[in-house]
């Protein structure tokens, strides 16, 4: 209980910080976000962010390895209750969720953090839903029912861009390519942000990437025309101070990655669009919107 009051106050800070920064619309001199990774008071951001707790862990991937339970590197996951290897959309619907908003039933997941070798239970996380850096917010549509979606590379050999992937302490806007030593009251985050483009007709693709796409100064690619949400996904562990011996689930900690599988009650998802991302304006963890 004391690690998920920690994680909703670690929230609750970004939310009202970033909350400030979107009462700066119109006014001369405040910067504008640079990097999709930028969660703190870094200028005007349309967006709404939805909290979740930590649900479970396994070693399932719903995306790469569909219907093949244990074949995957150790996860955790956060808001569908009922995430596994054999999870389809309409389970995902049908199921519950650790998030506040009830009606996202998308499921989160991320390879496990593990100090010498034991998993690290994440203190929850934060799922941030905003248009890509420099996109018309007013050309933003919702994600299809269905969708999936991978930000990162579990793959990586060297450091990913840290407007990808990125590793911070608490609220701070400093990002760092590998765990920093994080001091008391600022725990460690991980950050890794989606693709904002979709080429419109595929839910997936077999590479599980090649349907998505980033747009390129705030434009999305002939390729991929759909402007969609750009998630970040910051996921919280409850680790400061120097001396941890830390790695991932999926090999070095250069490896950061998450993965996304849309469960979002339709109408609702088009309301947070509409009411926040369309009206140019950041909303809490919910629009109070129906």
């Amino acid at each position: 209980m004391r690690a998920l009051n920690a994680a909703s106050s670690l929230v609750v800070v970004v939310v009202v910080a970033l909350a400030v920064a979107g009462c700066a619309h119109g006014q001369p001199g405040v910067a504008l976000r640079v990097s999709p990774t930028q969660a703190g008071p870094q200028g005007r951001v349309p967006q709404f962010v939805v909290e979740c707790r930590f649900s479970h862990a396994a070693p399932d991937d719903p995306i790469v390895h569909f219907g093949h339970h244990g074949r995957s590197h150790l996860h955790t996951f956060f808001g569908s209750t009922v995430a596994g290897a054999s999870t389809t959309a309409a389970d995902l619907a049908a199921g519950d969720t650790t998030c506040e908003q009830k009606l996202d039933r998308a499921s989160y997941w991320a390879p496990a953090l593990l100090e010498r070798g034991r998993m690290v239970q994440p203190t929850g996380a934060a799922a941030y839903y905003r248009p890509g850096v420099g996109v018309d917010p007013s050309t933003v549509e919702p994600y299809p029912f269905g969708l999936k979606m991978i930000g990162g590379d579990q793959g990586a050999s060297r450091p990913q861009p840290l407007d990808t992937v990125a590793w911070a302490c608490g609220s701070g806007s400093q990002r760092h390519a590998t765990p920093p030593d994080c001091p008391g009251g600022r725990p460690l985050r991980l950050l890794v942000s989606f693709p904002d483009c979709w080429d419109g007709r595929h839910l997936d693709s077999d590479d599980h990437t090649s349907h998505m796409a980033r747009s390129v100064d705030g434009a999305c690619p002939a390729s991929h025309p759909v402007a969609v949400p750009q998630l970040l996904l910051s996921i919280g562990y409850p680790v400061t101070g120097a001396g941890h011996d830390l790695s991932l689930a999926s090999g070095s900690l250069l490896t950061g990655h998450a993965d996304f599988f849309n469960g979002w009650d339709e109408h609702k998802l088009a309301t947070e669009v509409s009411a926040c991302i369309h009206e140019d304006v950041t909303c809490g963890v919910v629009s109070s919107r129906p």
